[in-house]
Order: C-alpha cells, then sequence, then structure tokens
C-alpha cells in the first residue's frame, strides 16, 4: 500500500484520514523526504525569497500606483500582494534602525519646534525638577524613550490621518475601515520615502545641512500631495477640481496630524519617563 493511499490519524486535529493532507485542518504527513536537511534548506529559501519577492511589488505597487493595494484589499482581492499592515510594520522597523529623518520618530529638539513650543518648555521645566536632572541629562533620557514608544504609536498617526477621509469621501460608501486601509498605505509611503529614503539620500550625498523644518515640510507636502492625488484617483475614483480640492485638504490635514500625533508621543513620554 502506497502512502498516500494509507489510513493516518492527523497530529494536530486527531481527525482519521488518507491521502498526504488532512481534510479537514490540511496538516500534512511527514515524510522521510521531507525530514531531509536539503528539503529544509529549499523550503527555507522558497519561503525567503516569496517573502522578499512580495515585499519587493507590494512596495513598489505603493510608490507607483498609490491607492491600488488599498482598492484590492478592500475590494477582497488579498492573494497577491503583501498585506499593507505587514508592509507596514517592516517599514517601521527599518526606520527606526535609521532615525536621522525626525518623521515619527520626534526627538526632545523637534518636539520644540512645534506651534506648542512655550507650553512644553513651562511642562518640561517642571519635569527637569521633579526629576532633580539636568537639561543634557533629561534629552537623553527623553530622546532614548520616545523612540521605544514611537515605534508602538505610529498607530497614532494611521488613525487621526484617516479622520478627513471619512468626511472628505463619505458618499463613496467606504467603510471605516477601508478609509484606515489607505491611510496604512499612506503611512507606508510616508514611511519608506520622507524617512528610509531621504535618510539614505541625506548620507550619501552629506545633504544633512539642507535639513531643517522648513525644508523637510515642503518635501512632506509635496511627496503627499502626489500620493493623495493619486490614490483619490484610484481608491475613491474622484476626479477634476474636486480631486484637487479634497487633496489639498487633505495634505494640510496630514500636517496637523503630524503635529497632533507628535504632541500625543510628547506626552505619553512624559508621562513614561
Amino acid at each position: 500500500m502506497s502512502e498516500s493511499s494509507a489510513s493516518h490519524t492527523c497530529k494536530s486535529c486527531h481527525h482519521v484520514f488518507t491521502g498526504n493532507y488532512c481534510n479537514l485542518c490540511g496538516e500534512k504527513v511527514l515524510t522521510k523526504q521531507d525530514r531531509s536537511f536539503k528539503t529544509v534548506l529549499n523550503n527555507a529559501f522558497r519561503t525567503v525569497t516569496s517573502v522578499d519577492s512580495q515585499f519587493v511589488k507590494t512596495l513598489w505597487l505603493v510608490l507607483t500606483q498609490p491607492g491600488f493595494l488599498a482598492r484590492d484589499f478592500a475590494n477582497g482581492k488579498r492573494v497577491k500582494h503583501l498585506n499593507p499592515m505587514s508592509l507596514f510594520f517592516v517599514l517601521n522597523l527599518i526606520y527606526f534602525f535609521f532615525p536621522l529623518i525626525q518623521l515619527f520618530n520626534a526627538s526632545l529638539n523637534t518636539q520644540l519646534l512645534s506651534p506648542l513650543s512655550p507650553f512644553y518648555q513651562t511642562i518640561i521645566a517642571k519635569k527637569i525638577v521633579s526629576m532633580n536632572l539636568t537639561l543634557d541629562t533629561f534629552t537623553l533620557f527623553y530622546n532614548l524613550k520616545s523612540t521605544s514608544l514611537a515605534k508602538l504609536m505610529v498607530m497614532a498617526f494611521v488613525i487621526v490621518s484617516s479622520l478627513p477621509l471619512n468626511f472628505l469621501y463619505w458618499k463613496k460608501n467606504k467603510f471605516f475601515t477601508d478609509h484606515v486601509g489607505l491611510a496604512v498605505e499612506l503611512a507606508c509611503f510616508n514611511l519608506f520615502v520622507n524617512a528610509i529614503l531621504l535618510t539614505v539620500i541625506v548620507r550619501v550625498f552629506g545633504l544633512g545641512h539642507y535639513l531643517n523644518e522648513t525644508s523637510l515640510t515642503i518635501i512632506f507636502i509635496a511627496t503627499n500631495l502626489y500620493f493623495i492625488l493619486r490614490s483619490g484617483y484610484t481608491f475613491y475614483q474622484e476626479r477634476g477640481w474636486r480631486l484637487a480640492l479634497k487633496s489639498l485638504v487633505m495634505v494640510a490635514f496630514l500636517k496637523i496630524a503630524l503635529e497632533i500625533y507628535r504632541s500625543i508621543l510628547f506626552f505619553v513620554t512624559l508621562i513614561m519617563l
């Protein structure tokens, strides 16, 4: 009797079946060939290359066809692409290894460039006194804690930035989660273009002296306007002057959303110190 026609008891669900796969849970019957070193290496290679290939293809889609990934996921077409949340967490991890650009990882100096800086300075002074620290020591502690918290709190920016989409495109019959999905794709775009890629360009060409809050704001507005215009056309099927107007409103709110996120990060960091 061949192994494929023999009766097996599933190791996972204990169902009795014939063949190589359990017809209830899909568990595979392990053979001697499955346990060979060659098979283990082949499986590992296929897994890595498959993930890498899917990651690159999905990221390229986000860069060249904004809104297409979110549209496919909203329509239930999810097999061909990497999950947007998975892409987001991978890019988030890469970004926090190289946090040169203060986008989501806002240091204390970056926070003090906020319009709320006078208010922040008062709170910081009280905190320094209560902790009996010097300004330099406090800054060091703050930046370390803020960096670790920011990795977890970037989703706050995603949620906040999705809110105006619900208002601007409420006639498009989209679910709240659909708008959040597009906001996740937008966050992936920002992490790669305005954080990772910009960091690489700055370090390779030595352009750090050109970077300041004004130049970063201009880059942020230009790149996000590109994404929002393209995604509005693709995801919401918006056209003409309505698309242009809504995109400008959305870009303005994105800057506000970034400041809101940084404020949340500021206060949470102070609480956790």
